[in-house]
């Protein structure tokens, strides 16, 4: 019965929503390698997704879970785990006696500089891949199809 069914299954369509998340899954996976490789063993997709909405300076926990778009749980979950690593640290915020600001120690911050390095290494070896002026066009045809969505505070993502 299944056999039948796929085999009388319409091809899908190739377009561009698949295309962007292929690609976006597969450089996830290259970072989140390279990361694990330079020694940051503790460095998941999911943790670089929350750690994506902390600026290198910190910021209010409050503000991060707003950020994150994910449950006020799953923040504390992965802030927990990223805190009980040494990547972060939980303050008390001085102007709110019950709020928290979160912030990179030197080995979260030593992360990011790998993460920076890296991310250097993908786009090179993604040059090498379809060329410079390919690549040139594609990061345009990106920032173009980025203007506009969005208020100014949801620039792109910190560095992780």
């Amino acid at each position: 019965m299944v056999k039948e069914l796929d085999e009388r299954a319409e091809a899908l369509p190739d377009h561009i929503g698949w295309r962007l998340w292929r690609a976006s899954r597969s450089w996830q996976a290259e970072f989140a390698d390279a990361m694990r490789a330079a020694g940051h063993g503790w460095f998941s997709e999911a943790r670089a997704g929350l750690l994506g909405h902390i600026p290198r300076n910190g910021t209010r926990q409050s503000a991060l879970i707003e950020r994150a778009a994910i449950s006020k749980q799953a923040v504390q979950q992965l802030l927990d785990g990223l805190e009980a690593e040494g990547v972060l640290e939980r303050l008390p915020n001085p102007r709110d006696g019950r709020g928290k600001l979160v912030r990179y120690t030197r080995k979260g911050l030593d992360a990011l500089r790998d993460g920076d390095r890296i991310k250097l290494q993908i786009e090179r070896s993604y040059i090498d891949r379809i060329g410079r002026q390919r690549f040139s066009a594609m990061m345009d045809a990106l920032r173009a199809l980025d203007a506009g969505q969005g208020d100014a505070s949801e620039q792109a993502p910190e560095s992780t």
